[in-house]
């Protein structure tokens, strides 16, 4: 798919997209609301607070999250053991209540989508650029992370990312953005911390409120 289809995908850790800055944003108070779904037995209940937090300190939102529901099997991928995230989205946007403005997809294990010439990629999470929903896994977060709390920590930094998606920001060329592409990696992640000045006016400028939350995780050490 090219920038200029309407109905992208962008996946962190997965797919190259180009720097067009398209926000949609929100109009109504009764829209600044996003769902988080847990999807599977996978996810620890620490997990899902760490992405409300993370969510509710960057955007001028109401966060809340719906009972925990079973992951469809027909998203699921034998051939490599995963979930198919195309297909949770297609599972989620059905889910999104009425009033909500996203339904943000969470779950413990792997998800894959298609990349160029590979059929099946891994990759930490997957938004669709029309605003209704995104997908994320904390299976990826754990690679190399030190504990739990370090694997938390860039699960909530996947999260501020897939929802900036949502509202419409491709990836970020500025090093040590929230938006900036993981290239393939998690380890990306290990050097962000907020979202950058191009990044926070590009959001602004559409319409989308950001808040003023305090951030919920340390900041990284320079090297």
């Amino acid at each position: 798919m090219t920038r200029h289809t309407r109905r992208r995908f962008l996946a962190l850790s997965g797919l190259m997209t180009g720097g067009l800055w398209a926000p949609v944003g929100y109009a109504a108070a009764n829209e600044r609301l996003i769902y988080v779904q847990a999807l599977g037995k996978a996810l620890p209940d620490a997990d899902v607070a760490m992405v409300v937090r993370a969510l509710a300190a960057f955007y001028a939102v109401e966060v809340k999250t719906l009972g925990r529901v079973d992951l469809p099997k027909s998203a699921y991928y034998p051939k490599r053991g995963r979930y198919r995230a195309e297909k949770l989205l297609d599972f989620l946007k059905p889910r999104l209540p009425a009033g909500g403005s996203r339904i943000l997809g969470l779950t413990g294990v792997d998800i894959s989508t298609t990349k160029g010439k590979i059929d099946d990629w891994g990759i930490l999470g997957l938004a669709t650029i029309d605003g209704a929903a995104c997908v994320l896994s904390s299976f990826r977060c754990k690679r190399q992370a030190k504990n739990a709390e370090h694997a938390r920590i860039r699960l909530g930094k996947v999260a501020v990312h897939e929802i900036g998606h949502t509202f419409g920001l491709d990836h970020c060329p500025n090093r040590g953005c929230l938006m900036e592409d993981g290239g393939g990696s998690v380890l990306t992640t290990d050097r962000e911390y907020d979202l950058c000045f191009e990044s926070r006016r590009a959001l602004s400028e559409h319409g989308v409120e950001l808040a003023d939350g305090e951030i919920p995780w340390p900041k990284p050490k320079s090297k």
